[in-house]
């Protein structure tokens, strides 16, 4: 049975949040390029100028978690909450053929971004987020989510059956790959979420509400959620 998805007081039936888009260089950026599409423009040209720099100094340059965007954000003045159904690494990824490359380098380091997160102004709170807590936000920002690419798709590549494209939106034959995307915008009555994909070139990519839910609670992604508030 499908959740219905409320109009709040105020809220309209569409929304579409413009942004600029950036497509990752690199097969670990996918967060940092969401990153880039909320930043005001001042911000977004510093890191641009100093990418390495930047990702270096704050000690991800290879890889990044969600906490890392968030101290990336803090960085640059951007008002957000991290929302996430486990504080730091979680242990059973250990087997994850995803996790398992990164983990040796990354645990502690992650691990210790949680424990100082409040001492350094970076807002988490533990908590499942619902579909609608999400697209209520979208009235005061765009959100970054951690979705498992194997199964996101798009409306638009399909409908449009451009092949090169189209094989970016598809399932990857592996069985968990995480990648992050920016949530710009919603049409409830269609039950459709707009988001830019940092995986392929300047575009608005659309999918039905429960291949968000799919994607974002799949094993693996924590339901890390970011609320920017611009």
């Amino acid at each position: 049975m499908r959740r219905k998805l409320a109009l709040k007081p105020g809220q309209p039936e569409k929304l579409h949040i413009q942004l600029l888009h950036f497509k990752q260089r690199f097969n670990w950026d996918c967060g940092i390029s969401c990153v880039l599409m909320v930043l005001p423009k001042k911000h977004r040209q510093h890191l641009v100028r100093n990418f390495v720099k930047v990702c270096k100094e704050e000690g991800f340059y290879g890889s990044t978690w969600t906490v890392d965007l968030c101290y990336l954000l803090k960085r640059y003045e951007m008002n957000h909450i991290y929302y996430t159904v486990t504080l730091g690494v979680h242990p059973g990824y250990k087997g994850n053929s995803f996790y398992h490359h990164i983990l040796n380098k990354d645990e502690s380091r992650v691990n210790r971004r949680f424990e100082t997160a409040q001492s350094n102004g970076v807002v988490i709170e533990r908590a499942s987020i619902t579909c609608n807590n999400i697209l209520d936000h979208l009235m005061n920002g765009p959100v970054i989510i951690l979705t498992n690419a194997r199964l996101l798709n798009c409306d638009v590549c399909k409908f449009n059956k451009i092949s090169t494209e189209l094989r970016k939106c598809i399932p990857l034959p592996v069985p968990y790959q995480g990648h992050y995307v920016v949530l710009c915008g919603y049409d409830l009555a269609a039950r459709k979420v707009y988001y830019r994909n940092p995986s392929f070139v300047d575009r608005v990519c659309i999918m039905s509400v429960d291949t968000l839910e799919e994607a974002r609670k799949s094993y693996g992604t924590d339901e890390d959620v970011i609320f920017v508030y611009t």
